[in-house]
C-alpha cells in the first residue's frame, strides 16, 4: 500500500510550484484530479518546443501520477460541480491571484463549511495580504526579489537566474510537506485547515547560511560563481579538457588533497592551516590549484580523488547526467506509456520507502482526457448529463 492511497487530491493549480506538489502527492498514492480550463489547459502545455505527441516536455515534467478533468469554474454548473468535488475531497491546491478563489467559489471561507476535513493549500507569488498582495508571481522575479539571483552568477559578472525554476520546485516541496503535516493533524483533531505559504517567503527561508550571514553579522552577500564563501577549496576547476568540482570541506579533506596534488608544501603551509585560513587567502591559494588541476584530465583527477575519498564530480550535461551509472542504478529514468507519444521516458521518483513501492502508474493526461471518468465516478452522473454540461460549455 502507498502511503497516500484513498487520499484525494483536487488539483486546480496550474504552471509549476502547485503542480510539482501534486505530482508528488500523486506518486505516493494520491488520487489527484488536476481541474484544467476547457479548450487551454494548464499554461504550461503550450510552453514548447520541445513537444512529443501533441504536449510540451515542460507539461509532461510536471503531471505524472493525475487525471485531467476541464471544468469551467466561473459558470455555475461549473461552480457546482467543483464544490461538490472539494466536498469528497482529503486536499485542495490552489495557486490563484489573490481573490480569484472566493470568486470562483472555492475560497477556504466557504469550502470549509462544505467539507470541515479539507486541507486546503494556497500558494501565492508574495502572500495574500501586504503590499505586494497583487502582484503576480512568477520564479524568475521573485528569485530577484527574494535575494537568490543577487546572489548567483561569477563574482566579477552580473546577477544570473538558476538554470531551473528552483524557487517554484522548493516552494512546491514545502507546499508537500506541509500538506502531509496537515494530514497527521487531522488523524488527531478530525478538523482541515488552510495552508497559506508563497514563492517569496520560501526563496527567503531558502538562503539558510547566506541570510544567517546577514543577520547575525551584518554580513552582506555576493556572487562567487561556483565557489564557496566560507570554505576553501569548494568550487569547479578547469582540468586538462573539462571542469571538476572539489570539495574540500573540512581540514582532513584538504590534507588528503594536497596528498592527491603531490604538494606536501601547501599541507606544510601554516597560511593554509585551517579552512579559516584558507578563507583568508583564497585568491592565491585558488590560482595555485588552479594551475595543479590544469596538469591532467579531468577523468584522472576524478580516479585519484574518489580513491582519496575526496568529494568531486563532473560537471555534466543532460546527455551525460541520464547516462550516469548511478542515476541509472537509482531508477531515476522511468518509461512509461503514453496515449500519443508512445514510450515516454521521465524522472523517476526521488524517495524510495521499504514498505512501499512509489511508481509512475499514469502518465501525464491529455487535456480533459478523465473528464468524463470522474463525473461518474465521483458525482454519478449520466451521459445525458455529461452531454449537457458540454454542450454549455461547462466541461
Amino acid at each position: 500500500m502507498l502511503p497516500l492511497e484513498r487520499i484525494v487530491v483536487l488539483d486546480i493549480s496550474r504552471i509549476l510550484a502547485g503542480p510539482y506538489c501534486t505530482m508528488m502527492l500523486g506518486d505516493l498514492g494520491a488520487e489527484v484530479i488536476k481541474v484544467e480550463r476547457p479548450g487551454v489547459g494548464d499554461d504550461t502545455r503550450t510552453w514548447g518546443p520541445p513537444f512529443a505527441g501533441g504536449e510540451s516536455a515542460y507539461y509532461l515534467s510536471l503531471n505524472r501520477n493525475k487525471r485531467s478533468l476541464t471544468l469551467n469554474l466561473a459558470h455555475p454548473e461549473g461552480k457546482r460541480i467543483g464544490q461538490e468535488l472539494a466536498r469528497q475531497s482529503d486536499v485542495l491546491v490552489e495557486n490563484f491571484s489573490p481573490g480569484v478563489a472566493e470568486k470562483l467559489g472555492m475560497g477556504w471561507d466557504e469550502l470549509r463549511g462544505i467539507n470541515p476535513r479539507l486541507i486546503y493549500c494556497s500558494i501565492t507569488g508574495y502572500g495574500p495580504d501586504g503590499p505586494y498582495r497583487d502582484r503576480t508571481g512568477y520564479d524568475m522575479v521573485v528569485s530577484a526579489v527574494g535575494g537568490l539571483m543577487g546572489i548567483t552568477g561569477e563574482e566579477d559578472g552580473g546577477p544570473v537566474k538558476v538554470g531551473v525554476a528552483i524557487t517554484d520546485v522548493i516552494t512546491g516541496i514545502m507546499a508537500q510537506g506541509a500538506i502531509l503535516a496537515a494530514l497527521y493533524q487531522r488523524e488527531k483533531t478530525g478538523l482541515g485547515q488552510r495552508i497559506d505559504l508563497s514563492l517569496l517567503e520560501t526563496q527567503v527561508a531558502a538562503l539558510a547560511n547566506i541570510a544567517s550571514n546577514y543577520l547575525v553579522a551584518g554580513q552582506k552577500a555576493r556572487r562567487w560563481g561556483t565557489a564557496h564563501e566560507s570554505i576553501v577549496p569548494y568550487q569547479a576547476f578547469k582540468a586538462k579538457d573539462d571542469y571538476i568540482t572539489v570539495a574540500a570541506a573540512n581540514d582532513k579533506l584538504w590534507l588528503r588533497l594536497c596528498k592527491v596534488l603531490n604538494r606536501p608544501d601547501l599541507a606544510e603551509n601554516p597560511r593554509y592551516g585551517s579552512n579559516a585560513l584558507r578563507v583568508q587567502h583564497r585568491k592565491e591559494l585558488v590560482l595555485i590549484l588552479a594551475e595543479e588541476f590544469t596538469k591532467k584530465t579531468r577523468d584522472e583527477w576524478m580516479e585519484s580523488l574518489v580513491a582519496e575519498g575526496i568529494p568531486c564530480g563532473p560537471i555534466n550535461s543532460m546527455e551525460s547526467l541520464f547516462n550516469d551509472p548511478q542515476v541509472l542504478h537509482r531508477h531515476m529514468v522511468e518509461v512509461v506509456d503514453h496515449p500519443t507519444i508512445g514510450k515516454l521516458k521521465l524522472v523517476g521518483i526521488p524517495v524510495k520507502y521499504s514498505e512501499a513501492t512509489p511508481r509512475i502508474r499514469r502518465p501525464p493526461p491529455l487535456l480533459g482526457e478523465h473528464t468524463e471518468e470522474i463525473l461518474r465516478e465521483f458525482l454519478s452522473l449520466s451521459g445525458d448529463e455529461i452531454r449537457r454540461l458540454k454542450e454549455q460549455q461547462v466541461v
